[in-house]
């Protein structure tokens, strides 16, 4: 299957096209490779069984989640992306996908649909490094259809103390060398305050991942006929 591509409305935001993040978008399956090989893929797969319906996916990057959609249910697929050139590696893989391909460059924050267009949002990996996750789970939430549910898998603040006070100290400076990702967001409380009803939260491990990242959350939100 093709990738169909278009941008977010005029005034919305543009992805990066400079140098640095071509060259990152180049090697972004690379780095991730050896998690993937490693349990990060089962988990992707894991947390995307229940996708259903028509589905959108909030940033999502190179594509990676395309081979794990579930082979059947599935009868729209949009995704998101901000960034132009990561964006633009989405194509190499749509024919993994069970659905045609629609990719969209705009961000969490500001989703360029209607209310209640999806009966699936899919958020992997994300909430870490969009500017306001707060606005981004509004968004998610006001997207969804009543009964519709959010599939997630972040990494998130440890419940550790020891591994918490860790992330809080190397944050600032983990956010620089690792793309904008903030590695000690409480993120479930973001979701719990958005008016979606969490349904399903486990908690796992980053295979291979630096020590920083490694707590993971994936499950599920539903949202109300009210918010």
């Amino acid at each position: 299957m093709d990738a169909i591509y278009r941008t977010c409305p005029a005034g919305g935001p543009q992805g990066s096209v400079d140098g640095v993040n071509r060259i990152g978008a180049l090697f972004y399956d690379r780095m991730l490779g050896r998690s993937q090989a490693v349990g990060l893929e089962e988990l992707r797969r894991e947390a995307l069984e229940d996708a259903r319906g028509e589905v959108l996916e909030i940033g999502a990057g190179t594509g990676l989640n395309l081979d794990a959609y579930p082979r059947e249910g599935v009868t729209r697929l949009v995704l998101t992306e901000p960034d132009h050139a990561m964006a633009r590696q989405i194509a190499a893989k749509a024919s993994l996908a069970p659905a045609a391909v629609e990719v969209v460059e705009a961000s969490a924050e500001r989703l360029p649909f209607d209310t209640a267009s999806f009966d699936t949002v899919v958020g992997t990996l994300v909430l870490c490094e969009v500017a306001d996750p707060a606005a981004a789970v509004e968004e998610i939430a006001r997207v969804l259809r009543p009964g519709g549910r959010y599939l997630f898998l972040e990494h998130v603040r440890s419940d550790d103390p020891r591994l918490a006070r860790s992330q809080d100290r190397w944050a600032g400076i983990w956010k620089r060398i690792a793309g904008g990702c903030t590695c000690n967001r409480e993120t479930l409380e973001t979701i719990r305050g958005s008016g979606l009803d969490l349904e399903d939260v486990r908690h796992g491990v980053f295979p291979k991942g630096p020590k920083l990242v490694r707590p993971l959350i994936f499950g599920s939100a539903v949202r109300g006929d009210v918010l």
